[in-house]
């Protein structure tokens, strides 16, 4: 049996993001990282972010991610939803939101959005933490 092509399972707009990722790599000048994994499938992403206006709006986003097209995919998105966001603004995107973007993910790879909304919530964690620690 020959195997099932990425758009014969995915959206157009998820191959897309896995095949051209928006925002790869480590940032340099980050303020911030958060790292998350996912036990059952070994998926990562660590997301880096820059952060203005005093703290309170992400103005650049990146990742670097180990996963399948789905993980890659759902961490591009979501570095072009959260960028330009207020923190609580990004904070309060859900999962489905970030599945929602890509055009919908198959049940089995629902895990890759939620991969996504845990980075994004402990990079902001991290980042409040870190304002706590430094007043």
């Amino acid at each position: 049996m020959a195997p099932q092509s990425l758009s014969g399972y995915y959206s157009s707009t998820l191959v897309d993001h896995f095949e051209h990722p928006r925002n790869a790599g480590a940032m340099d000048d980050a303020d911030v990282e958060g790292f998350v994994t996912n036990t059952v499938c070994g998926d990562s992403m660590r997301l880096f972010l820059r952060i203005a206006d005093g703290g309170e709006r992400i103005a650049a986003a990146s990742f670097l991610t180990s996963g399948c097209p789905a993980s890659i995919a759902t961490s591009s998105v979501s570095t072009e939803m959260i960028t330009g966001l207020t923190l609580d603004e990004a904070e309060a995107i859900t999962r489905q939101q970030f599945a929602e973007a890509l055009g919908g993910l198959p049940k089995s790879k629902v895990h890759c959005s939620v991969l996504a909304q845990a980075a994004v919530r402990n990079a902001i964690s991290e980042w409040r933490a870190g304002r706590a620690d430094s007043m």
